[in-house]
């Protein structure tokens, strides 16, 4: 088993938090002292728009509007970020956000994990966060959008492509 999700288990971010999406909050978890580096798991940070692009660039999204990207950041019902830190720097890792009607539904976006941690179970802790706390909230329904190199690790959280042979639709501007 991945050495991420060994230690996560052993955390009670992930089993025992009964914290709301509403709240903010960073749980601090020193991964190891000797190397002096800690994860950072965050709920509702304020997201530095340009380490956030920087994310988004290693992993080859294309560029939106930054005045757009604040928006969206604004009217989003929840954002989770990781982040490494060390004594020089603080780099962020992992980010998602989620939208909601905040009653029924909420779907996932812009799920970004930097290249050089994926495949370790940190995009697994980053989901699994959310859908926990979108649980706790009583919200029924979590819906996301996946490209189709992503559809196997959704697929693995419990994520159903196409259930009951629903089918997204979309409409864009000619």
């Amino acid at each position: 088993m991945n050495k991420w999700v060994k230690f996560f288990q052993k955390s009670s971010l992930i089993r025992n938090s009964c914290l709301s999406l509403k709240n903010s909050y960073q749980t601090l978890i020193t991964i190891n002292p000797q190397k002096k580096y800690s994860l950072f798991l965050s709920l509702n940070p304020r997201v530095n728009l340009h380490e956030l692009e920087k994310l988004y660039d290693l992993i080859g999204w294309v560029r939106r509007p930054p005045h757009k990207v604040n928006l969206a950041l604004q009217n989003s019902y929840s954002i989770i970020t990781l982040s490494i830190k060390t004594n020089q720097y603080n780099k962020l890792i992992g980010f998602a956000r989620v939208i909601s009607d905040h009653a029924f539904n909420a779907t996932i976006w812009d799920m970004a994990i930097h290249p050089n941690y994926q495949k370790q179970g940190l995009g697994s802790i980053v989901i699994g966060k959310l859908i926990q706390e979108l649980r706790y909230l009583g919200i029924d329904t979590i819906t996301l959008f996946a490209d189709s190199q992503s559809i196997k690790f959704y697929n693995k959280l419990g994520f159903l492509t196409d259930p009951q042979n629903t089918r997204g639709m979309f409409w864009y501007p000619k």
